[in-house]
């Protein structure tokens, strides 16, 4: 019977120990959370000043890009060159065929539009160089 009493103890004070590693985690988490949650609300203050500030100096600010083009963006960057729109499909890893193709043709023009790409000749594009870049704002 000693030996049943023994088996018990032991367990509700390995149960106790991990009661109290899982409260410390929970611990752990409930501070990482609340820091995840306060960054959202810190960046939209960050972007509200910067959007004042602009206005004060005459600046229309550009709205920020959707992920579909930062990953468009970073194909130009990585191929270090111009690119036509069925070649940055074959880097995107997307289909080549014309409903793709057209498809970030029109990216790419819209990029071009906001002047963070240009088109030295039809169909082919290219960031737009540094010092060109400044005047976006």
């Amino acid at each position: 019977m000693k030996h049943l009493l023994d088996k018990i103890e032991a367990r509700q004070q390995l149960v106790r120990e991990t009661a109290g590693q899982l409260r410390e985690q929970i611990g752990l988490l409930t501070e990482q959370l609340a820091a995840a949650e306060r960054t959202p609300e810190r960046l939209d203050i960050t972007r509200e000043t910067m959007l004042e500030l602009a206005a004060e100096d005459g600046i229309e600010p550009l709205e920020p890009l959707p992920p579909g083009y930062r990953e468009v963006l970073a194909a130009f960057e990585r191929a270090g060159r111009g690119l036509r729109a069925k070649e940055v499909c074959e880097i995107l890893g997307i289909g080549t065929e014309p409903r793709h193709t057209e498809s970030v043709r029109a990216q790419l023009k819209r990029l071009v539009d906001r002047d963070i790409l240009t088109e030295p000749e039809p169909g082919l594009f290219t960031l737009t160089p540094p010092e060109a870049d400044l005047t976006r704002g």
